[in-house]
């Protein structure tokens, strides 16, 4: 089973999607207007959506309105045994209009409730694939930067507080509107000596609000901080599980994960306590008004100020001042958990990479001819003001094999690392074929390029999805061949169903040697111009080193080979050796000639060899 997708293998929007969706992202700090933006192709159901909301709320006042018209003109009003006797038929059309608005209402709110979940959803799909997107295609700073416990977060639980923004905060933001101002419309209509008495308690009730959001803000902030760092904990033990086991750290890991569960737990407590702190103040504040309902209505019904189908009406829909001011906190509180997990989110939908394809990048077509040039390339980290690479000059010739050797942390990796342009050097140039890399785009440069790392990440897929992921439309013949050339074709045929044969995440149930020879397969079978092996040998033994070193150099393609190793065995064939100490080249040329020259390479020769 081969990895699906489009041609470049790691993206899920097709090229055209993504060239859309980049030009249309406007960058702002507010996270509403990035809200709206995205929820373009949904607004239009989204605002019927609010309008069903408007709508079903105003006919909140259906029932206590016949209510009170029922009250007074057939049950308690002057004259009302008159009206029951010779209008019947207007009584009986009062309680058929009351419970059809009443069902009416109900199909409202239930294609209300569709429509908010459509349109959240499709929001939802819409970021998550735009942010994975985005990830995908950020340079080596980024993930450098971010965590991958935290982007997994951004991804799930941060867009999770997105959705419910849009299908449920904004609706009962809605509702609580709508409830307030077409009950207190009608209230002032009816009374309002009364209405002004039971909306006496508001100013007081906001003021309790926005202390409450002053208080709130910071901590939803920690909260989000503290579930990306209980995450990162919990990605990095369950990868790094051979480790932990390795060692018998399985306390420890327990423990450290016990102690972020329990910030983040802690965290949570606290947000809660804040909000169960105001409480018992917007509780008690809703709860007054039947009180003052009863109380000032009752005075005004004595006093001949209010009828009895009015004061029927008003005790009705008492509860719909009383319900929008209990879900003020509530929404507020949830406002905030938006706000503190869309500028997550935000941070990564903005994020732009420092490498990117060039403004008018070169047109370039079919393959590389695979000519390599440094010419005095130096480069160092952005987070060090260490010198990694020093004045690095070299040439490779199409179709050469250049072998680059030194001892651990003398920028091997590093100077490899700027062909593909994963970094870019701080001063020099590379070229290709004559030209700077930064003159083509990403996925030309890095499509002529296979790579592989002794550091081998293997997906949960076949192992022929595993060879064919640079390109999934290879046959199996094809897939087969380049398992040969890399010596790995007699281990998977021995394995229960073969090259059908599903790995297990990284590669778990390989040995290291397989898993190096899987992943030499997968760079061969895109046909590189350029191949770069990373000490991609290290874990195979000598006679199968041999027979890789001898496919290589009988390659069914033209490619040129840059190849960082330890073993002499693997670099003594090389038309050129590198040899690199502190950041610098301090010996070149072949075998032979540096073996005359009795420097650093003479010496490992002579320790491997035991001459």
């Amino acid at each position: 089973m081969k990895k699906t997708g489009t041609s470049d293998g790691v993206s899920i929007m097709s090229e055209k999607e993504r060239k859309r969706a980049a030009r249309s992202v406007k960058k702002t700090d507010n996270n509403l207007v990035w809200l709206w933006h995205n929820m373009e192709g949904f607004r239009g159901i989204y605002f019927l959506a609010i309008l069903g909301t408007l709508l079903y709320n105003a006919l909140q006042l259906v029932v206590p309105y016949f209510s009170a018209q029922l009250v007074d003109r057939f049950l308690a009003g002057s004259d009302a045994a008159y009206n029951l006797t010779n209008h019947r038929d207007q009584f009986f059309l009062l309680l058929e209009l009351m419970v059809g608005l009443t069902i009416f209402r109900v199909i409202i709110v239930y294609l209300d409730c569709v429509a908010y979940e459509r349109v959240s959803q499709g929001v939802l799909y819409r970021v998550r694939n735009f942010l994975f997107d985005k990830i995908q295609r950020q340079d080596m700073k980024f993930y450098n930067t971010f965590r991958t416990g935290d982007l997994m977060t951004r991804v799930t639980g941060d867009l999770d507080a997105v959705r419910h923004m849009i299908a449920w905060v904004v609706r009962m933001v809605v509702e609580a509107c709508a409830l307030l101002l077409a009950t207190g419309t009608y209230f002032f209509l009816m009374n309002w000596k009364l209405a002004l008495c039971l909306l006496a308690v508001a100013p007081v009730l906001f003021v309790l609000i926005y202390r409450f959001k002053v208080q709130v803000k910071p901590m939803h902030q920690l909260l989000r901080e503290k579930l990306a760092g209980m995450n990162t904990i919990a990605q990095e033990n369950i990868s790094g599980n051979r480790v932990v086991k390795a060692f018998a750290r399985e306390d420890y890991e327990i423990e450290r994960f016990d102690v972020g569960n329990r910030d983040y737990r802690d965290t949570n407590i606290k947000t809660a306590y804040t909000w169960l702190a105001y409480y018992p103040y917007i509780e008690s504040l809703a709860n007054l008004l039947p009180v003052i309902q009863l109380l000032a209505g009752g005075l005004f019904l004595i006093a001949g100020d209010l009828t009895m189908g009015e004061y029927v009406a008003f005790s009705g829909l008492t509860w719909a001042i009383a319900n929008p001011m209990r879900q003020l906190g509530n929404i507020m509180n949830e406002f905030q958990r938006f706000s503190a997990a869309s500028r997550k989110v935000m941070e990564i939908y903005y994020a732009e990479p420092d490498i990117v394809d060039p403004e008018n990048p070169l047109e370039h077509t079919g393959r590389f001819d695979g000519l390599i040039e440094f010419r005095d390339v130096s480069f160092s980290y952005e987070d060090s003001n260490l010198p990694v690479l020093k004045h690095i000059t070299f040439t490779a010739k199409p179709g050469e094999t250049v072998a680059i050797m030194g001892e651990t942390g003398c920028g091997k990796t590093s100077l490899i690392h700027l062909i593909p342009r994963f970094y870019e050097p701080t001063e020099g140039e590379v070229l290709i074929d004559g030209h700077n890399v930064n003159e083509y785009t990403l996925k030309d440069l890095r499509g002529g390029i296979g790579l592989a790392t002794q550091d081998v990440l293997l997906y949960s897929d076949s192992i022929d999805g595993n060879i064919a992921y640079g390109d999934s439309h290879i046959s199996r013949e094809e897939v087969v061949k380049f398992a040969r050339y890399s010596a790995a074709d007699e281990f998977i045929a021995k394995m229960p169903e073969g090259y059908d044969t599903i790995v297990g995440e990284r590669g778990v149930g390989l040995s290291g040697g397989q898993k190096q020879r899987i992943s030499l397969a997968r760079a061969l079978a895109v046909k590189p111009s350029i191949l770069i092996l990373d000490d991609t040998t290290s874990a195979v033994d000598l006679e199968t080193e041999k027979e890789i070193q001898h496919s290589l150099r009988e390659l069914s393609f033209p490619c040129t080979k840059l190849i960082i190793a330890q073993r002499i065995s693997t670099t003594k064939t090389a038309d050129q050796i590198l040899i690199m100490q502190h950041g610098e080249i301090t010996e070149r040329g072949t075998h032979e000639e540096l073996i005359k020259k009795g420097g650093y390479y003479a010496e490992l020769v002579k320790l491997q060899t035991g001459m």
